[in-house]
């Protein structure tokens, strides 16, 4: 895990994260207008399916950047540990959007396949694929920045463009086969979006496990709690770190830890060192907000 040494990296990486947001809800909405104008004129219906899931992609994006902006708030005194719950939060939002997005998709595509309807234009095709050369494009630069900035809500809005990568190639081959088939091959770009819908929900997943692990309080990397810990046992007159739990909030991390020290160190001593433990943590890993250290007096039976 690569950790930035800025002291305002957490600032500048939620308002980047939140304008890559905007820039993704922007692409969406013009996406989301052509897709249904041009399944409407094209009868393609699986282009204006597609067209609705770009749509609530718009809203996905909404979320997500509205998550990041609220993230970025600073503690306050109803909020002591910040804000940062709420990029989770925006990213469970948004995966499950992509889940009804997924069932609405299979769901149409059913009954459409159960309607008799006109074959899709060949217009539509070419929309398709200006559609997934950008998506797939803007999905490869959102994920780079997530991944730079550990962002849980960054990536799974790249996640969802990459979704709507799925779902417009797999239109894409139901349109090329209904126009190369001709009568008869009428149904098969719905065909197609049926199985665009299962990859969507596998993706879903995807999306859904890390923001339910960092809500549930998961422990990050065992790199950085190994880190951590060696930076507390390198403090003089730390004997053991006996424990050491983190947990991840928004942008930053929160340290908990059962220090042992000499038994026979005075009060103040100890505070002293649990106080250089904390210093040192924050002033090597900044994205460490704060430490909360337990003394113990060491050899002694533990509870």
């Amino acid at each position: 895990m690569t950790l930035p040494t800025h002291p305002h990296a957490s600032a500048n990486n939620l308002q980047t994260g939140a304008r890559v947001a905007l820039f993704g809800m922007l692409v969406n909405l013009i996406f989301a207008t052509a897709k249904i104008l041009g399944g409407l004129f094209g009868h393609a219906y699986v282009l204006i399916a597609d067209g609705i899931e770009s749509a609530l992609d718009v809203a996905g994006s909404f979320v997500i950047w509205g998550g990041l902006k609220f993230a970025a708030r600073p503690p306050d005194e109803t909020h002591p540990y910040g804000h940062g719950k709420a990029e989770p939060i925006a990213a469970a939002l948004v995966a499950f959007g992509v889940l009804a997005a997924a069932a609405g998709l299979a769901i149409q595509s059913v009954r459409e396949i159960l309607t008799p309807h006109y074959g899709p234009a060949p217009f539509t095709l070419g929309i398709l694929i200006v559609v997934i050369v950008v998506k797939e494009i803007l999905f490869r630069y959102v994920n780079r920045i997530g991944r730079r900035v550990e962002s849980t809500a960054v990536q799974t809005d790249a996640w969802h463009h990459r979704s709507d990568v799925i779902t417009s190639f797999a239109a894409a081959i139901g349109i090329s086969v209904a126009l190369l088939g001709g009568k008869g091959y009428e149904a098969a770009d719905e065909f197609a979006a049926i199985v665009a819908a299962a990859i969507i929900v596998w993706n879903a997943w995807r999306l859904l496990r890390p923001a339910v692990n960092e809500l549930m309080d998961r422990s990050p990397s065992r790199e950085l709690t190994e880190r951590i810990r060696q930076i507390a046992e390198s403090v003089r007159g730390v004997e053991r770190v006996e424990k050491c739990f983190v947990r991840k909030m928004g942008y930053h991390f929160y340290a908990d830890m059962h220090v042992e020290v000499n038994p026979q160190m005075t009060v103040q001593q100890s505070h002293d060192i649990a106080h250089e433990v904390k210093d040192n943590i924050r002033s090597q890993i900044p994205r460490v907000r704060d430490v909360l250290v337990h003394i113990e007096p060491s050899g002694q039976r533990k509870r």
